[in-house]
């Protein structure tokens, strides 16, 4: 992948994060092109990173291997449609909610496309994405696709494109089920007594805690649950609250709300 010319439509938080995971892996800045009509966002990337910039989308699509799509969902169709594609790149899309047959409409048919459904972690490099590709991916544009997201935490493939919608409502939302969580906890600590910064302190460390016991040790989230709830203490009374109080409906019920606008939305975004 380090040969591999990467241009990036886009210039906004997503694109910075990639670019940033792509030179930290090895990528050379002159493999590296981005365009974007915010030349304060280029810029910025030109000073940070040293890669090479852009106002015309064109460019990238004549000087690159893979062309990434990080642009919003909301003006995708503008840009692909302003493109003279090459039949021999890959073109990969970040843009949420866009489905593979959209793109195929607008680039143009018979060109190798990969969606992938980030989340916002990786702007940290400890993100997790879903990819699909189309029938005329090769295996080769396969691999490129899923470096160039590993390089902002870990990537997972789906073998059907209805699957992103079920990934939208997973892992793309989810991070902001977990700040919920947080929120809450931290502001029943605050109710109970804590000062603000305390609450927010132990309650953000005992998540990354929680996360990292569940990366690391090779056991399923119920058992690790089960390893410090004691028979009779503090922790199983508080889950007995939790399942008592319906919470095992209310995700069902979210994800599944989730899941249902990712396809409203597909519908909304890809005419």
């Amino acid at each position: 992948m380090k040969n591999l010319k990467i241009g990036f439509i886009g210039a906004g938080n997503m694109a910075r994060s990639l670019i940033g995971g792509l030179i930290a892996s090895g990528v050379s800045t002159e493999n590296i092109l981005v365009s974007s009509i915010d030349e304060t966002h280029l810029s910025a990337l030109s000073a940070d990173f040293g890669v090479r910039t852009t106002t015309i989308n064109q460019d990238i699509v004549d000087n690159s291997d893979v062309v990434v799509f990080a642009v919003k969902p909301q003006v995708l169709k503008e840009v692909c449609s302003e493109l003279n594609t090459r039949a021999d790149s890959l073109y990969l899309t970040v843009a949420a909610g866009i489905p593979t047959s959209s793109l195929a409409n607008w680039l143009g048919d018979r060109l190798a496309i990969i969606r992938a459904m980030p989340n916002t972690p990786a702007l940290l490099q400890a993100g997790a994405t879903a990819l699909f590709a189309n029938a005329h991916t090769s295996k080769p544009q396969r691999e490129s696709a899923e470096s160039i997201m590993r390089a902002v935490g870990l990537s997972v493939w789906v073998d059907k494109e209805e699957l992103m919608d079920t990934v939208t409502a997973l892992s793309g939302s989810g991070p902001a089920y977990f700040f919920l969580l947080m929120e809450h906890m931290i502001q029943t600590a605050q109710d109970m007594g804590l000062s603000a910064d305390t609450a927010r302190l132990l309650t953000v460390q005992t998540a990354f805690g929680a996360a990292k016991m569940a990366l690391e040790i090779d056991k399923a989230p119920a058992i690790l649950r089960q390893n410090v709830t004691s028979p009779g203490g503090t922790t199983e009374r508080a889950i007995n609250t939790f399942e008592d109080g319906g919470m095992a409906k209310l995700v069902h019920d979210a994800l599944h709300a989730a899941q249902d606008r990712a396809k409203e939305l597909a519908k909304e975004l890809g005419n």
